[in-house]
C-alpha cells in the first residue's frame, strides 16, 4: 500500500457546506478506489470554525 499526505487548502463556493464537500470529496476519492483517513476542518477568514459554528482558533496560531 502506497500513502500520500496532504497538507493543504481547498478553496470552495461559500454557500457549500462542510458535509456538502465532504461528502463530494469521499464520493470522488472512493470512485477512484482509494481510501481517505483523516479529517476535514473548515476556515473562514483566516479562522477554524468550530463544530457548533463559532469562530475557534486563528490558522496563523498554528
Amino acid at each position: 500500500m502506497k500513502e500520500i499526505k496532504i497538507n493543504g487548502c481547498i478553496e470552495i463556493q461559500p454557500q457549500l457546506t462542510l458535509e456538502e464537500f465532504e461528502k463530494q470529496f469521499i464520493k470522488f476519492v472512493e470512485s477512484k478506489g482509494w481510501l481517505f483517513g483523516g479529517s476535514l476542518k473548515e476556515i473562514v477568514d483566516g479562522y477554524y470554525i468550530n463544530p457548533d459554528g463559532s469562530k475557534g482558533q486563528s490558522v496563523f496560531e498554528e
